[in-house]
């Protein structure tokens, strides 16, 4: 199974840009001139759903989200997409960003730190709770986030490394645009197992157990305000929303390690 490659994804985005309206989505999209618009890696789906609600109702602040890998979503940023605020899963794609004069100065937070599981389809029939489980010959597909642009497979990628089972897994390796996408192949049982983003895996169809963190380079997440949005004030709002006790409290409702700033 192929990823579509990031240079047509970056044209279909700013396509539908044009044509379609606001909401929740993988693509940036073009939302009423009062909504602040985030771009959010896909491992913040669930929180940062949420996250959105209680701002809304706390400031009558409208929130849309796009998620998608935070490597695609830094490479819209480059390429002009009008996001009010980019929460990225790695602090590395701020630091790009910034690098190039596209982050307002002193807008960095190092907002949470992510965890990384290994999932495994529960109807599929399979037992995967350590790496070397994935060896197995009934466990045919392993889902990951694609390591070029998604901080969670690079993650992925990295544990597998450390337990000198990279090489030997790679025919079994199944790439997603992102992590989510990950968890859906394993939710489907397109995959049988996969190594996902703690943060969303509590769903009905697989299982998770912890991966060891010192197997993978820690997963800072990090966010900033770009340089061109259209509602900055609104924006750092936002942004200390998600820093604050309340923020934090749905954090870690779904598994992030927070960070006080």
């Amino acid at each position: 199974m192929k990823t579509v490659p990031p240079s047509l994804v970056l044209v279909l985005t700013f396509i539908i840009m044009f044509l379609t309206g606001c909401g929740e989505s993988e693509t940036a999209v073009s939302p009423p001139d009062n909504t602040l618009l985030v771009a959010a890696a896909a491992n913040l789906q669930f929180a940062f759903t949420e996250m959105g609600r209680q701002f809304e109702a706390q400031t009558s602040t409208a929130v849309t989200f796009s998620f998608s890998s935070s490597g695609n979503l830094a490479t819209q940023i480059e390429n002009g997409a009008p996001f009010d605020l980019f929460a990225a899963a790695d602090e590395e794609f701020i630091e790009r960003l910034a690098a190039q004069g596209l982050i307002l100065p002193n807008s960095k937070r190092i907002y949470a730190q992510g965890r990384l599981v290994l999932v495994v389809n529960r109807a599929a029939g399979v037992t995967a709770v350590t790496l070397d489980d994935l060896l197995a010959e009934d466990i045919r597909q392993i889902a990951i986030a694609n390591p070029e642009h998604a901080p969670y497979g690079r993650a992925a990628q990295q544990a597998l490394q450390n337990a000198n089972l990279w090489q030997t897994l790679q025919p079994k390796i199944v790439y997603a645009e992102n992590v989510r996408q990950a968890l859906q192949f394993v939710q489907t049982g397109d995959a049988q197992a996969g190594l996902i983003a703690l943060s969303i895996a509590d769903v009905p169809e697989v299982t998770y157990t912890a991966v060891p963190p010192d197997t993978h380079v820690p997963l800072n997440q990090a966010l900033a305000i770009p340089q061109n949005a259209p509602h900055p004030d609104d924006a750092r709002a936002f942004a200390d929303f998600v820093t604050s006790a309340d923020g934090r409290a749905i954090m870690e409702q779904y598994e992030f390690i927070t960070i006080n700033n």
